[in-house]
């Protein structure tokens, strides 16, 4: 009984949990990413200060 009790937790307390800390890592990566890839590929525009 004790070990339905523990995987009934786990799946709906621990999974959900952990997907939506993985999903806010995966955006905070992704986001910096293209961040810095944006600042490179449109280096010297006058653009990008009116963005700051």
């Amino acid at each position: 009984m004790e070990g339905a009790l523990v995987l009934a937790f786990v799946l709906c307390i621990v999974m959900p949990i952990g997907v939506l800390v993985s999903g806010g890592v995966a955006a905070a990566l992704l986001g910096t990413a293209l961040y810095k890839d944006n600042e490179k590929g449109h280096e010297g525009s006058e653009l990008l200060e009116t963005n700051r």
